[in-house]
C-alpha cells in the first residue's frame, strides 16, 4: 500500500508555543524567569526539550548536562499539563490527510516526541483516527534520523517503505528519509519557512492543498 508518513511537531501541528511555555516553567522553577522567547526561539523548540533547556541555561552561564537531565522530566510534566493550550494543526492538514486516505494511501506519524505525549496530543487534537501508526522517540531504542522508527511507522500503517514518502520540516526528517531510502517532502510553513529549501529535499510543500497531487506524483498507483 502507498504510504505517507508525517512528522508531528512543525509539520502537522505548530506546537512551539506550548513547548516554550513548558521550558519557561522549568526556568521559573530554577528562579531564572522566562529565558526563551516564543517567537525568536521557535526553531529550538522543534529540536526538543533538552535543546530548549540547553539554550536557556546557556543564557545564564552555561548548559550543565546534569541540570538538563534533572529538569527534563519537569519540562515533560509541565508540557503534558498544557499540551494543547496553544497548539493548532496547520491549515489544511486534516483535509489533506483525509484526501490521501480516500485515494487509497495509508498514513502514519513518526516523531521524536515521546510516544505517550504524541498519542495524547493527537487525541486532544481529534486526529488520532486519521493515522494508522504512531511511532515516537522512545518506541524503539533509536530515534530519527535512524531509519528504524520510520520503517516501523510504515509497517504499522500497513505499507512498505519502498512505496512511501516522508513529510517533515527539519534536517532530522531530511536525514531520516535519506537513511530510509525514500523521498522527503519538507514543508515551508514550519519553523524554518522557505529557508528549508537549503536542505534540497525531493520536494517542498507550501500548502497542504497541494499534498495529494504531490503524493500521487511520487507514488503513482
Amino acid at each position: 500500500m502507498r504510504t505517507v508518513i508525517f512528522d508531528l511537531d512543525g509539520t502537522l501541528a505548530d506546537t512551539s508555543a506550548d513547548l516554550i511555555a513548558a521550558a519557561n516553567a522549568c526556568f521559573r522553577g530554577m528562579g531564572a524567569g522566562d529565558l526563551l522567547d516564543p517567537v525568536a526561539d521557535v526553531l529550538t523548540a522543534f529540536h526538543g526539550g533538552r535543546a530548549m533547556l540547553r539554550l536557556g541555561l546557556s543564557r545564564i552561564g552555561g548548559a550543565d548536562e546534569a541540570v538538563v537531565d534533572r529538569f527534563y522530566p519537569v519540562l515533560l510534566a509541565a508540557y503534558e499539563g498544557g499540551i494543547d493550550r496553544e497548539t493548532r494543526l496547520y491549515p489544511g492538514a486534516v483535509e489533506a490527510v483525509e484526501a490521501l486516505r480516500s485515494a487509497g494511501f495509508a498514513t502514519g506519524i513518526c516523531t521524536n516526541k515521546p510516544a505517550r505525549l504524541a498519542e495524547l496530543l493527537v487525541r486532544r487534537l481529534g486526529v488520532r483516527d486519521l493515522f494508522g501508526s504512531l511511532v515516537g522517540a522512545d518506541t524503539l531504542p533509536v530515534r530519527k534520523p535512524d531509519p528504524a522508527p520510520y520503517h516501523l511507522a510504515v509497517r504499522e500503517a500497513g505499507g512498505v517503505s519502498e512505496r512511501s514518502i516522508l513529510i517533515g520540516d527539519t534536517d532530522t526528517d531530511r536525514k531520516t528519509a535519506t537513511a530510509a531510502g525514500v523521498a522527503s517532502v519538507l514543508v515551508t510553513f514550519g519553523p524554518e519557512g522557505a529557508e528549508i529549501a537549503r536542505l534540497e529535499p525531493e520536494a517542498l510543500l507550501d500548502d497542504y492543498a497541494d499534498l495529494p497531487a504531490l503524493a500521487e506524483r511520487f507514488l503513482p498507483a
